[in-house]
């Protein structure tokens, strides 16, 4: 077994010129914790998440670096963070995806990609090799689902 047998193909992906508002709706709609992005030919550029729908929505002074440690007296409601999404959400997910993503070649041994998994602690983008080109995904779910019926 290798990674190509894990993944899931053809997963849903992101145009890194989509907005944070369509991704949003994605990620929310399937329960993702973040989405693979692919150019127009495929080819995979990183990952928009949850993470940066966070950045987006959190009040400025909780996210200093080496800043404040302790944010338990900001109070904000919902609808203060709802719009703070509404700011941002009409601009380009190229913004805030993540592009230091590690990827796997299709033939990584199976051990390999578990142990991948396990240190990334999140999904891990299947990659054709000696190319960019985006073939899956591989996920806890997937994992567990193949594990389970084995």
């Amino acid at each position: 077994m290798n990674a190509a047998s894990l993944m899931k193909p053809d997963p849903i992906t992101l145009s890194p010129d989509d907005s944070i508002s369509t991704a949003a709706k994605f990620i929310m709609a399937n329960r993702y914790r973040s989405l693979p992005v692919v150019d127009a030919d495929g080819c995979f550029l990183g990952v928009f998440g949850v993470n940066c729908l966070l950045k987006k929505v959190l009040p400025k002074a909780a996210l200093m670096d080496d800043g404040l440690t302790n944010v338990s007296f900001i109070h904000e409601t919902l609808s203060d963070l709802k719009e703070r999404f509404r700011e941002v959400e009409n601009e380009s997910i190229s913004m805030c995806m993540q592009r230091d993503i590690r990827t796997l070649p299709p033939d990584t041994p199976l051990i390999e990609t578990l142990h991948t998994l396990y240190n990334n602690r999140a999904s891990i983008p299947v990659v054709e090799e000696g190319s960019c080109k985006l073939l899956g995904m591989i996920s806890y779910w997937n994992v567990g689902e193949k594990i389970l019926s084995a």
